[in-house]
């Protein structure tokens, strides 16, 4: 069923604290069913991407997102005779590291961490399935096999230089080979997710009204399809011909990794999952031209939606509830629940008490967020 550079998990390396092996599920089954069960995995529900939940309840939050990724890396993963069930553990895991409010809340929080390491959304995700659920009667953590860590930790390449602290600490514990490519299963993880949220973040647009139809059909990935549903379902009402237009787009996308992969796949004349570490680069891709009409497309919702004016007031106002959350338990450590007294206790330095209240902090979810700025009084939102 496999190719032969796929991850085998009769050849897993394992987990940091030995078990018994389940007798009807893979370890890497295994591994993706611990992360759903995972109280992180849970708060991605009111988590948002670039819309704060109030906003509408139809906009993509972590979950939806996550759940995304997750059907679009089993897709490529299958085709090309990948290991799905770690795709999928991957991918159900990539974000648990993100904070409440998006990329604006880990902004907001990296600037108040940077005199105490500073905070990585995915050196986060590590850290949550290896030390930071506590359920288990025998470990911290989800101990998830070597395998799925190291996709986590290196999905988006080698992660070489000065490491996110939260990542050394991590890579301590157990050597992930941080310096080489991940496995091909992770590398589809990465593009699947690359694939979900520039698809997503189109339909959250349009529906925001950030931009028409009109004008993203002036991008090349975007206009031929438009044209194609025009032509063979002409005077389709909009929100049919945006879907129909819009899933072509998203076909094009899979379709171009899963052809790209294969031929790299093929060149690279990898035969096991290590010489797919060996590499010196990436086999999972997009190709060079596809790559260019995704560069224009995200430099358009990066100016037209994630710059856009009634976005970055939003912007303002949940950096200043991160900010202010994390002044005021900084200061008051003790305030935070019970479960994390014994932590805040055994940490010697302002250092480590920072970093309890960055855990904290990150694992908030966005309502939670807000109502406790409420109930703190730490300011005026509308000011």
């Amino acid at each position: 069923m496999y190719a032969p550079y796929a991850t085998m998990p009769e050849l897993s390396r394992g987990r940091q604290v030995d078990e018994e092996e389940s007798s009807f599920r893979s370890p890497f089954q295994r591994d993706r069913d611990r992360i759903i069960h995972a109280s992180a995995f849970r708060r991605l529900k009111h988590k948002t991407q670039v819309f704060v939940e109030h906003e509408g309840d139809n906009y993509r939050t972590r979950l939806t997102h996550t759940i995304e990724v997750a059907q679009v890396g089993r897709t490529i993963s299958g085709a090309l005779g990948l290991n799905q069930e770690l795709t999928e553990a991957v991918a159900l895991a990539h974000d648990l590291g993100h904070t409440p409010f998006g990329h604006t809340g880990e902004d907001a929080l990296h600037e108040m961490m940077a005199p105490y390491g500073g905070f990585d959304h995915n050196a986060q995700a590590l850290r949550i399935v290896m030390a930071l659920e506590r359920h288990y009667a025998e470990f911290d953590g989800l101990n998830l096999t070597w395998e799925t860590l190291e996709a986590i930790a290196k999905h988006n390449g080698p992660v070489v230089g000065d490491l996110p602290w939260a990542l050394a600490a991590c890579n301590q514990a157990i050597d992930l080979e941080l310096h080489t490519y991940a496995s091909a299963e992770a590398q589809v993880a990465a593009l699947a997710d690359d694939v979900a949220y520039n698809n997503h973040d189109l339909h959250d647009g349009l529906r925001a009204g950030l931009f028409s139809d009109d004008d993203i059909c002036g991008l090349s990935l975007i206009g031929p399809a438009y044209a194609q549903v025009d032509e063979t379902y002409p005077g389709l009402d909009a929100n049919r011909r945006r879907h129909e237009a819009l899933r072509r787009v998203f076909g094009v996308m899979v379709s171009d990794v899963i052809d790209t992969a294969r031929r790299k796949l093929a060149a690279s004349g990898a035969q096991s999952v290590q010489e797919i570490r060996a590499l010196d680069h990436s086999v999972v891709t997009f190709s060079d031209e596809i790559w260019r009409q995704l560069k224009e497309l995200r430099a358009f919702l990066f100016t037209r939606m994630y710059r856009a004016p009634s976005v970055m007031v939003v912007r303002e106002r949940v950096a200043h509830v991160v900010k202010a959350l994390f002044t005021y338990y900084l200061e008051n450590t003790m305030a935070m629940p019970e479960r994390w007294h014994d932590d805040i206790r055994a940490a010697a330095t302002e250092v480590e008490r920072a970093r309890i209240v960055s855990d904290y902090i990150a694992g908030m979810t966005d309502r939670f967020a807000l109502q406790l700025y409420d109930q703190l009084a730490l300011g005026d939102l509308r000011d």
